[in-house]
């Protein structure tokens, strides 16, 4: 008895000190998120990302992993006992994330028209949101339009604390880029991102695409084919999205600081008229009609932070 008990707490003391190391490879790993943000504010049309910036990026981070393990665990029973929890991995639980990071590191977001937004469960065929893509931010901004849909991402992101496994959870889409560019095929393949992605626009489910492909804030990249192609061949409505982001988000005195929350300048989500798809349209007709209505709304920006 007494040898079984050692090697229960031996158990038990190796998972403890297995999940601080997780934890606290949260601290570490949120410094990768803070150079790629850099890269982006670095264009000599923006406003530089200040020390001060970048701390708020990497605290960020932070939370959104630390708050992700504690969501994933939390969900941990309903999986054992129906094998999923899909839809509270996502509405409830990214979507509490997404809010709290974007509202305690920048401040408002505010939706337009939001009234053109599709219902909450728009039957099949989904439609597809595509949305221009600036910074991280857009990643949590895009959550307080309070609808479900699913990602793509890199199947590297799965890996990371908290992210992974709460984006595994909700079965977002994973894709190889690397297997993409060397046209192998698999599970994580291109073609997997359009098997997953037709799939869940017949059940139901939106997918969210950023048709850049990439974030940049101070160019205007031309749109891939991925979202279209999807919708073309589901004959999907495509619902564009405009997100304006401060120029000053990162750099500004919130969160630290007595203003008012609503007093600072808010992330922008414009949501626009649904794009009917028939599935017979012209590809680069369409690719044009996304991009001029997308970009309809958000300003030029010109040398040394200027909106034109």
């Amino acid at each position: 008895m007494k040898m079984i008990l050692e090697i229960f707490r031996f158990v038990i003391i190796t998972l403890w000190k297995a999940l601080m190391l997780y934890f606290s490879s949260c601290f570490v790993l949120s410094i990768l998120p803070v150079y790629q943000e850099y890269k982006i504010w670095r264009s000599d049309l923006l406003p530089s990302l200040s020390y001060y910036g970048m701390f708020k990026v990497y605290l960020m981070n932070v939370v959104w992993t630390t708050f992700g393990i504690f969501g994933s665990l939390a969900l941990l029973p309903k999986v054992v006992i129906t094998g999923t929890a899909e839809r509270e991995a996502h509405e409830i639980v990214e979507r509490a994330i997404a809010k709290i990071c974007v509202s305690w590191f920048c401040g408002p977001v505010l939706v337009k028209n939001a009234e053109k937004l599709p219902p909450s469960d728009p039957g099949a065929p989904a439609p597809i949101y595509i949305c221009n893509h600036a910074s991280q931010l857009d990643l949590a901004a895009v959550y307080c339009i309070d609808r479900r849909f699913k990602w793509i991402a890199k199947s590297s992101v799965r890996f990371l604390p908290g992210v992974g496994q709460i984006m595994t959870l909700s079965r977002h889409v994973w894709i190889d880029r690397k297997r993409k560019r060397n046209k192998i095929g698999g599970s994580d393949s291109v073609s997997n991102l359009y098997e997953k992605s037709n799939e869940a626009v017949q059940a139901g489910c939106p997918m969210f695409f950023f048709p850049q492909g990439t974030r940049c804030m101070a160019e205007r990249l031309k749109f891939r084919d991925g979202a279209l192609n999807v919708a073309l061949q589901n004959k999907s409505s495509l619902i564009p999205l405009s997100i304006e982001i401060p120029l000053n988000a990162w750099t500004r005195t919130y969160p630290f600081t007595t203003q008012k929350f609503d007093s600072f300048d808010p992330i922008i989500i414009t949501v626009h008229d649904a794009i009917k798809v028939n599935g017979n349209e012209n590809k680069d007709a369409l690719r044009r009609q996304c991009f001029d209505t997308i970009y309809s709304v958000l300003p030029h920006i010109q040398k040394n932070g200027k909106k034109k």
